[in-house]
């Protein structure tokens, strides 16, 4: 008797759609799959290999050799082999050997669709469940409120690995975080967290960008359903979660996709457009249907199994773009003579009109660094169909402006006030990512120029602007409480900062900027649209000074915004009001708790009915040095 029995879980419809690149839960067909055949437990297992001569299925069950349990292609031409290999269980340890027609290369590789993987630096497939009684009901039912684009959208970017270590600098495990993050999230007031990748990665250096386990949790935190009882502690806590999603490129390490069964089987073939310099990676080829299936299956899975509220696509500039970090001679013009990648601009479109048809309560994030019009704008607008785009423009401007000497800062005030000329085109999240404290660009606290009191108040200055500017707000772990060094992937932030003033009071400051913005309407409800936002004064140079209202759905509940960009307090300094009332200061980054100075408006102001700043009505302010102060009309 053969030691695999022949046993399918594809039908003809789901072959036809595989084929089609239409099938988006290839999940639950191809991989590993514990079953019962005639009454005998096992495992059912199809692989996509479709120019091998033979596929076997080795282990710890059968000592890694080659032929012992050798899957049965499939005769649709599909290119699928699959097999029941009865006896085995969970947990066992598995590869496919794969033997190529082409000149009879073998190659051994993880499984694309393994649901667990063993713990780097060894590369095996565990054959693994996703049983888990889930305790997120009332997050699900009602997570459409938390992640529209008309809520406040306050994320906190965590790299698991150095978040925070155990003794020893031992990495916390899934369960470890489950309590310790969760609580810090909620006291904190992020709504959401966004983790860099937690895909299975070969490679602690890539921090989870170079991905081998597509469909696997990393093995380093603890097991699958570990990372289910985190993922379901953040939801039981309020706290939604958004995934760090990599489809732009892959690694080309021996066990993972690349070279898969002797061609080129996931990668373009062409290396101008399936190899990427910068990265030293292998590229999708996402014109090929079976490859946009797989991609498309992945971003669903993870929606779908481990209830992810949103989905952060990585590098999608260098997906979009031909000539990306490539030289005159080293990439070929589309068919129309351009340097756009039509695939890419096609998967990209249909991937989020199948995750937005299939999860209407979740957002798709895009990490776009260029011009590229309408990214998140509809695909029946001609858009690419995501819910918000990184603003990199407003994030580099802000910080070259930040960085500068204060005494200089009025030259340069088209560097903050520019960003509102194109504030509205797309639904801007606004970052401050890993990306920026790293490869000697330094900690955001040591962007910040003067002594260590004014390094303090510039960064609870950029804080400030940044709560009060139209967007989705984005913080990478560390920099609220004014980590000074790097960030480092190998280490734990340094949590014992937090003993010194000016750091808790930076912690405390992005506490209470997330319970303001949640707690103010104008602050989210309008923050895409351009009715949201009105300037009172963006031409006050001199003074390094601006101002503007923010405005939601109600006219009572609009803010007035002020900015002082210098140490200097300005005194009966006069801006435009839009309407008679009592001017309140409801919230000032210069206050003694956050280790400011204490200056402000304690006392309710009158309006007077004076005309400046183009509006009838005008009142007198104190600005405190290198501050936000926020206001309400009552």
């Amino acid at each position: 008797m053969s030691k695999v029995i022949p046993h399918s879980l594809f039908t003809d419809f789901d072959i036809d759609l595989f084929k089609a690149g239409k099938h988006f839960k290839l999940y639950e067909k191809l991989g590993a799959h514990l079953i019962e055949v005639n009454g005998v437990k096992g495992v059912y297992f199809a692989v996509w290999a479709p120019t091998a001569s033979s596929v076997s299925v080795v282990g710890d069950f059968n000592y890694w050799t080659q032929g012992e349990h050798t899957l049965q292609v499939r005769w649709d031409s599909s290119g699928i082999w699959e097999g029941f290999i009865p006896n085995i269980d969970k947990g066992t340890l598995y590869k496919y050997k794969i033997q190529s027609h082409n000149n009879g290369i073998i190659t051994e590789k993880a499984d694309p669709f393994a649901l667990y993987c063993e713990k780097p630096p060894h590369t095996a497939s565990v054959v693994w469940d996703l049983n888990y009684d889930w305790n997120d009901n009332d997050w699900m039912q009602k997570r459409k409120q938390h992640n529209s684009l008309d809520k406040p959208y306050s994320v906190y970017e965590v790299h698991l690995g150095s978040w925070k270590r155990a003794d020893h600098n031992r990495f916390l495990t899934y369960l470890e975080l489950a309590d310790d993050l969760v609580n810090y999230v909620k006291k904190t007031g992020f709504t959401h967290v966004e983790f860099m990748p937690i895909m299975e990665y070969p490679y602690d250096p890539s921090w989870g960008y170079q991905l081998t386990g597509y469909f696997a949790p990393t093995s380093r935190f603890g097991k699958p359903q570990d990372f289910m009882v985190l993922v379901d502690k953040l939801h039981q806590a309020g706290i939604g979660v958004i995934l760090d999603w990599v489809p732009s490129h892959f690694p080309d390490d021996s066990h993972g996709l690349g070279f898969f069964d002797g061609s080129h089987l996931y990668e373009h073939p062409d290396r101008r457009k399936g190899y990427h310099p910068d990265w030293k990676s292998l590229v999708f080829n996402y014109g090929r249907n079976e490859v946009r299936a797989f991609l498309i299956s992945n971003a669903v899975f993870w929606l779908q199994n481990y209830h992810a509220d949103g989905l952060r696509v990585d590098a999608v500039a260098s997906m979009l773009y031909l000539d990306y970090s490539r030289k005159e001679g080293e990439w070929e013009p589309n068919i129309y003579g351009g340097r756009e990648n039509l695939e890419t601009i096609s998967f990209l479109r249909e991937f989020n009109e199948v995750i937005y048809a299939n999860f209407s309560d979740v957002q798709t994030i895009a990490e776009e660094s260029t011009s590229f019009p309408m990214v998140s704008r509809p695909t029946f607008t001609g858009g690419l169909g995501f819910g918000m785009k990184w603003m990199m423009g407003w994030m580099h401007d802000t910080l070259k402006y930040f960085q500068r000497d204060t005494v200089y800062r009025k030259y340069h005030q088209n560097e903050l006030s520019f960003a509102m000329t194109y504030a509205f085109t797309e639904n801007f999240m606004l970052p401050f990512s890993h990306d920026e404290v790293v490869y000697g660009k330094k900690s955001l606290i040591y962007k910040m120029p003067g002594d260590e009191w004014q390094r303090f108040a510039n960064l609870r200055l950029l804080y400030g602007y940044m709560f009060t500017h139209p967007g989705a707000k984005l913080l990478f772990m560390g920099a609220e409480f004014g980590q000074t060094s790097e960030w480092n992937f190998e280490q734990s932030l340094d949590w014992h900062l937090l003993q010194y003033n000016f750091h808790s009071g930076v912690q405390k400051l992005i506490t209470d900027l997330n319970k303001l913005y949640r707690s103010q309407p104008s602050l989210y409800e309008k923050q895409f649209t351009g009715d949201g936002f009105e300037w009172i004064n963006y031409s006050d140079h001199q003074n390094a000074v601006l101002s503007y209202i923010r405005k939601g759905n109600k006219e009572e509940e609009q803010l007035i915004v002020v900015c002082n960009f210098t140490q200097i307090v300005r005194e009966n300094y006069r801006i435009g009001i839009p309407k008679k009332g009592i001017l309140k200061e409801i919230f000032n980054t210069d206050n003694l708790e956050y280790g400011g100075s204490g200056v402000g408006n304690l006392n309710d102001l009158r309006i007077d009915e004076t005309s400046y700043d183009s509006h009838n009505y005008s009142v007198e302010l104190i600005l405190p040095p290198l501050s936000v102060t926020v206001y309400s009309i009552v």
